[in-house]
């Protein structure tokens, strides 16, 4: 009967999540949709693969559509058998962000379920943790991959504590293996990565309490084994996509450097320092977990455009000159962050209450929770500082492997996002149901705890302006007094309402702690008092980041490309900042619409009016020279440094030339010019005159000055390529494109000397294919980042085609790994179920 009871009350909980997750997303009723400009970005860059799946009903792994062309493995790819992403699919069946919010909670209340075995604490925790203010954030963003992975960190740590904590062997390894693979599938490495940081305090607690004798060391080890062989199990199960990534990510910003400059070093792995610490959280900047604007909260707050207008009548009554007005200029980053990284969207918020509720935690759950958590969350707020901590920045870039693979140290910040919840929720479980816990140390804690974090929050209310300054050194140092008073005060009055916001909570919550201990308060209604308050707290600040505001009509989300203008449109704007940004392009839309229609060969353009390494609006209508994506391929991040962030006005416009930019889009966003290149290279070109330079770094620098028509730049190390393989000049040849798919090119050609043909493609040395004459020949790299074949003298088909060997080997690997975990599960059910029979028989014999 219990069994049954505590089974309805899981279910009405899980509703209760459903009913949360649309009320906070009540637009959705109205079928509007969510803007997130990650996902529109997304849109244009994928254009081209959604395209080809919709005609074909194939899948390519390789786009032209950004930056000369690139896989499309971290572009939303699907790979034939993906079994773990259908699964992961299927839980995400609600509409968005709906779907994300309850799995958020859903995930957190099964781990809380695990944890302390009461539903009550696991509906609070859940509560906590799904209303992380940073989830609200990335969600706005469209960092769907992101918060994809991070619904399955409860759950997954749920699996691991079945097993370490909770002996549930069978149980444990289900869970574990099916949450390890769907936390992979969602795809984003660095979340998981940074996971398993945490998780590997868990480990050390456990070996430390078997050394100890605390749990036996047999059973630690037999745990050990079990997580070990879920985890590669889980793995083995996104087999295809680790696979094709593994190998990509190797020719990425991410993989080796290339060249040697001031910026990198030839053959040293991943970004250089200052690109990972880019984003790296303040110090003080850490108590923003507590009060969401310490430190003016996001860049772009609601209150931001009022002190922008201020801001700008001051300076118009006040600066008299445009030396003073460019020296605002240097110290001006915005009106509300002041903070130390380049700019946010808003705060690591996690609560007043779950911040006070998890410093009770430390005292008051279990040893077997409390170090392990406490160690883990150390790190990480430490790690996050990133820049404004070097000596451990520098270790874990140096020594610690994968660490320099990912960027924004600040996001690390997502590991205590998940722990302070659960040390809150265990520490408050014991509090109220542990008699172990005398009502002497309760209060004394209680008291400590509380007086403390009050004080704080008095001492800051009463002297915060002085303390914390809420300026930057640069603004200090820029702007005149009238100036930085007047965002000094204004900053101030954000950081002190959220303060005493933070101080009511704190008091409340306080009080219902020591009112349930004195027996003046049932639990019940303490737990009910303090999840309102809690869920309050949270839901007013995430509104801040995650609002109405973030939905539009289904029609702009769906294409939020518009190419024409028209007074309904404009009336459906209505001051939504996110819609004025989609008009706002629309005549760039309409020019790049123009060109692709009248010319459907295939080249690319560079626009250079919307930020051509930062949109995808070209990629939408045809392939782009620019794009938006974080993991480009190296060699192209390198042409790109080299030569774009300069300018030069002749050495780009050779290398536009050599990426067949056939239409340049210039002029601004109100009257874009299309202006046709005619001295772009075209698809693939013949070259009789080869130029052989020793490094890396003499290539690149070579491709910007030569005639790129007559010469080709070669590394001497592929100089053995031309051994018996001449190359004469021939006036009269030519070779053009026959066949155009995004994995598969043709050609024609026609020489009367053998030639070295260059392509106007970018060079990836894995999973493409060459042809002449249907007969596979090898092909090398020219000027740096294209691809180059020879080919004899006479008439000749020439075919490339893009067959990555990973996909197809992934692919039957993913399909052995899942097998195995059906059958090892169904197998262990089997054996449990004999086991419990036997057991029973026992009892009644």
């Amino acid at each position: 009967m219990a069994k049954n009871k505590n089974l309805i009350y899981i279910a009405i909980s899980l509703v209760v999540f459903i009913v949360l997750a649309f009320l906070y997303s009540t637009p959705v009723f109205s079928g509007k949709q969510l803007f997130q400009h990650d996902i529109v970005q997304y849109r244009g860059g994928a254009k081209e693969l959604l395209d080809y799946r919709a005609d074909t009903g194939k899948e390519t792994y390789w786009s032209d559509s950004m930056f000369g062309g690139m896989p499309t493995y971290q572009m939303g790819s699907q790979f034939k058998g993906d079994i773990i992403k259908k699964i992961d699919s299927n839980l995400n069946f609600l509409p968005r962000p709906v779907n994300y919010l309850f799995l958020l909670f859903a995930g957190f209340f099964f781990l809380g379920m695990v944890a302390v075995r009461n539903w009550k604490y696991a509906l609070l925790g859940a509560t906590f943790f799904g209303l992380s203010t940073y989830f609200y954030i990335i969600i706005a963003a469209g960092h769907n991959g992101k918060v994809n992975t991070i619904e399955y960190f409860a759950p997954l740590l749920a699996g691991i504590i079945l097993v370490y904590i909770r002996k549930s062997y069978i149980w444990g390894f289900i869970t574990t293996t099916l949450f390890m693979g769907l936390q992979i599938a969602a795809n984003h490495p660095q979340m998981t990565y940074y996971l398993f940081l945490a998780l590997g305090f868990l480990f050390l607690s456990e070996l430390i309490r078997a050394i100890q004798k605390k749990t036996p060391m047999k059973h630690f080890l037999i745990s050990s084994g079990i997580i070990a062989a879920s985890c590669v199990i889980g793995v083995g199960m996104n087999s295809q996509r680790i696979m094709a990534n593994s190998e990509y990510i190797k020719e990425t910003v991410r993989g080796k450097q290339i060249l040697t400059n001031d910026n990198h070093t030839s053959g040293e792995s991943g970004l250089d320092k200052t690109s990972i610490l880019m984003w790296s959280y303040g110090k003080l900047e850490t108590l923003n977990l507590f009060i969401p604007r310490l430190m003016g909260g996001g860049s772009q707050e609601p209150e931001a455009k009022e002190m922008m207008n201020k801001v700008q009548q001051l300076i118009q009554d006040n600066v008299g000159s445009q030396a003073e007005m460019d020296r605002i200029s240097k110290g001006f980053n915005g009106v509300t962050y002041w903070g130390d990284q380049p700019g946010t969207s808003g705060p690591a918020y996690q609560g007043a209450v779950v911040c006070f509720l998890a410093l009770l935690g430390f005292f008051f759950a279990w040893k077997k929770y409390r170090y392990w958590i406490l160690g883990a969350s150390i790190l990480t707020i430490l790690l996050a500082w990133g820049s404004n901590f070097m000596p451990l920045s520098d270790f874990f870039i140096d020594y610690i492997p994968f660490y320099s693979k990912f960027r924004a140290p600040s996001s690390i910040l997502v590991v205590v996002e998940l722990l302070f919840p659960l040390i809150a929720v265990i520490g408050i479980y014991r509090f109220f149901t542990d008699e172990k816990l005398t009502e002497e140390y309760k209060k004394k804690i209680l008291t400590y705890v509380s007086g403390g974090t009050l004080g704080l929050l008095l001492i800051l209310l009463m002297f915060g302006k002085s303390l914390l300054g809420f300026h930057t050194e640069g603004e200090k140092t820029y702007f005149p007094p009238f100036l930085l008073d007047y965002l000094t005060e204004e900053r101030f009055k954000l950081f002190r309402i959220d303060a005493f916001k933070a101080l009511i909570y704190v008091a409340i919550t306080a009080t219902v702690l020591f009112l349930s201990m004195k027996k003046k308060l049932s639990q019940n209604i303490a737990l009910i008092i303090i999840g309102a308050v809690s869920l309050f707290d949270l839901w007013t600040v995430n509104k801040r980041y995650l609002n109405d505001e973030n939905y539009i009509d289904k029609v702009f989300a769906e294409n939020p490309f518009q190419t024409e203008s028209s007074d309904l449109l404009a009336e459906k704007v209505q001051g939504n900042l996110n819609l004025e940004s989609i008009l706002a392009n629309t005549n760039v839309n309409k020019t790049l619409e123009t060109i692709a229609e009248k010319d459907k060969t295939h080249y690319r353009i560079f626009n250079n009016i919307l930020g051509t390494f930062s949109e995808t609006n070209t990629s939408y209508f045809k392939s782009s020279i620019g794009g938006y994506h974080a993991v480009k391929l190296r060699r192209y991040d390198d042409v790109i440094n080299e030569y774009f962030q300069v300018m030069d006005s002749v050495k780009v416009p050779n290398i536009l030339n050599l990426l067949n930019a056939k239409y340049w889009v210039m002029g601004g966003p109100e009257e874009p010019q299309a202006m046709p290149n005619a001295k772009a290279n075209g698809n693939a070109w013949f070259v009789s005159d080869l130029k052989f330079v020793n490094t890396p770094d003499e290539e690149i620098k070579s491709i910007g000055v030569i005639d790129s028509k007559r010469t080709a730049v070669i590394a001497s190390s592929d100089k053995s390529y031309f051994s018996s393989k001449p190359v004469q000049a021939d006036s009269s040849a030519f070779i053009n494109l026959t066949k155009y798919q995004p994995n598969e090119l043709e050609f024609k050609s026609q020489s009367k000397t053998p030639q070295l043909a260059v392509f106007s493609e970018i060079y990836y040395p894995h999973g493409w294919k060459m042809f002449v004459d249907e007969k596979e020949v090898p092909y090398i790299k020219a000027d740096y980042l294209l691809r180059a074949v020879y080919v004899p003298a006479g008439n000749h088909n020439i075919r490339m085609i893009f067959e990555p060997e990973v996909i197809e080997k992934g692919k039957w690997l993913s399909f052995l790994s899942f097998g195995l975990f059906i059958t090892l599960s169904a197998f262990g059910i089997f054996w449990m179920n004999k086991n419990r029979k036997k057991q029973l028989a026992e009892k009644t014999a």
